[in-house]
């Protein structure tokens, strides 16, 4: 059979308090598919999870089963069955001298660079050189037909740079899809961890009721569950602390891109200016 590299792509909170433009993956090797799909569902139904997993659907009565599943997802992680990469921006960190067009076209800008580097596909099939297709499943993108259509051509772009046919890696414009996360268990795998960074980043455990001096219960209840997902995360790095609001370290060079089972991306934009008004004040993550 083939070797074929699978990609579930999702987005969330494009402009928080301190951190916007969150972006989302989950990869897995054709040959782990099946096993991750069936763990997962099979999890979900143990919990009678019997509806879509969203972060925003997490009440206090939902908590320990959202933290269950977390604890599935990363053993597949650990496991080596499924790498999760997340990145997003820092309002600190300002991009200027940008034209009205990348403006306007900022989302499917920032997307494409993810899919790029975020996983280091390049390094996908090397050093015994085992190329790849990648199918890549899009959940539902938010613009026009046709702007959507020019981001899926510059992705399948990627094959005909000198990285990707070095490594053989192939991305084909029928490998290209938007799906319906309802239907799809790794995506909504993929929405809890990414819901519980966009979080914690932002500030949201702190949160309360309008006239209220005490968070609600529903807050509480998602804090837990993202203090949870850190923990497995550490869990996933051997126990060392792990650093949610920064770059993953690379102990292996640009190969840890690949290598590495988890990891986060601040992107910074490369000719950008610092907003100290958008300092975070420090406290413990």
């Amino acid at each position: 059979m083939a070797r074929e590299l699978i990609l579930y792509c999702d987005e969330s909170d494009s402009a928080g308090k301190h951190y916007g433009n969150f972006y989302g993956g989950a990869l897995v090797e054709s040959s782990h598919l099946a096993e991750v799909i069936e763990r997962l569902n099979s999890c979900k139904a143990k919990l009678n999870l019997l509806g879509e997993v969203k972060w925003q659907k997490i009440t206090e009565p939902y908590a320990q089963k959202y933290i269950e599943l977390a604890s599935e997802i990363f053993d597949l992680v650990r496991e080596g069955k499924l790498k999760l990469r997340v990145m997003f921006t820092q309002n600190y960190f300002s991009a200027y001298r940008l034209t009205s067009e990348q403006r306007e076209n900022g989302f499917f800008l920032l997307y494409y660079q993810f899919i790029k580097h975020a996983f280091g596909l390049k390094h996908g099939g090397l050093p015994n050189f085992q190329p790849a297709g990648v199918r890549i499943y899009f959940d539902k993108l938010p613009d026009t037909a046709e702007k959507c259509a020019a981001f899926k051509g510059y992705v399948t772009g990627l094959t005909k740079s000198v990285d990707f046919r070095r490594a053989g890696i192939v991305i084909r414009q029928d490998q290209l899809a938007e799906i319906d996360s309802k239907e799809h268990v790794i995506l909504q795998a993929l929405d809890l961890v990414l819901g519980a960074m966009q979080f914690r980043l932002n500030d949201k455990h702190k949160e309360m009721p309008e006239g209220s001096n005490r968070r609600g219960k529903r807050t509480i209840a998602k804090e837990r569950v993202y203090k949870h997902v850190l923990g497995e995360i550490r869990n996933t790095y051997g126990g060392k602390a792990f650093n949610v609001g920064t770059n993953t370290g690379r102990p292996q060079g640009m190969l840890s891109l690949w290598a590495d089972p988890y990891r986060h991306w601040l992107f910074k934009p490369a000719d950008g200016a610092i907003r100290p008004e958008f300092a975070k004040k420090r406290g413990g993550k």
